[in-house]
């Protein structure tokens, strides 16, 4: 009579272990994207933001009614740095009362009131 060993797994334990891993993954990767999405959304939001006490700053300073985004950002002056988040791009001029709209690569649209 043989001794078998019972040490290891078998192939169906294995991939059973898998289909359960891939299920856990096919649920977390929409989440993951939503919440990539939001975060994007937002720091643009907050971007745009910036961008308009800047150019209201700005206003209150010199006295006009629109400024160009290279007024209003850089090293040494009102905001510091401006890095694209989700491949947008900024309006050339800010006008007083209109909103600042910008659309990211990806087709999102993001606008804060200004």
């Amino acid at each position: 009579m043989q001794n078998k060993s019972k040490k290891g797994f078998t192939l169906v334990e294995i991939m059973i272990v898998v289909v359960i891993i891939g299920l856990l993954a096919a649920m977390a990767v929409p989440a993951f994207q939503k919440v990539r999405t939001t975060s994007q959304e937002k720091a643009i939001t907050n971007n745009l933001r910036q961008i308009a006490s800047a150019a209201d700053q700005y206003f209150l300073e010199n006295g006009v009614e629109t400024v160009a985004l290279t007024a209003l950002v850089g090293p040494d002056l009102y905001v510091k740095s401006l890095p694209p988040v989700a491949g947008e791009t900024y309006p050339a001029t800010i006008a007083a009362g209109t909103d600042i709209t910008v659309t990211t690569a990806g087709g999102v649209v993001v606008t804060t009131d200004f």
